[in-house]
């Protein structure tokens, strides 16, 4: 496994697809051939990326909304919009989480979300919970 890997990883886990990052990373940490700020910036790279991803089929939904794919989503989206409405940006701090975070991430561009807030918060969010992730790793061993 690599960096590629990695940033792959976090990538895919970040969009509507299920996938986990969390074992690649640790499993590169657990390695210490690579420095932890380094596996820190991928990673977070790629899962940021992943969400601007998922902020981009909320801001073209109703383009999408036709796919049978699409309408799986919509108990989540709905549970996510409420969320959104009521906590505004500030609730895409929980788009690491897992289970609400990815409809988090759709909602803010189906509420059109400016993208450069979108990515700060989100980058934020997702970079500390990788950084936990690191830090409780490095603990752990």
């Amino acid at each position: 496994m690599d960096l590629v890997t990695l940033f792959a990883s976090a990538l895919v886990a970040a969009t509507i697809f299920p996938a986990q990052s969390e074992g690649v990373l640790l499993y590169l940490q657990t390695q210490g051939d690579r420095p932890w700020l380094l596996l820190l910036a991928v990673a977070s790279l790629g899962n940021t990326l992943g969400s601007c991803v998922n902020w981009l089929v909320g801001r073209f939904a109703e383009r999408l909304s036709h796919y049978g794919w699409f309408r799986q989503f919509e108990a989540g989206l709905d549970r996510a919009q409420h969320w959104y409405v009521r906590w505004g940006v500030w609730s895409l701090l929980l788009s690491w989480a897992p289970f609400i975070g990815d409809p988090l991430t759709v909602v803010a561009g189906l509420m059109r979300t400016p993208f450069w807030l979108f990515v700060a918060i989100v980058a934020v969010a997702k970079t500390a919970r990788y950084a936990a992730l690191l830090w409780l790793g490095s603990a752990w061993s």
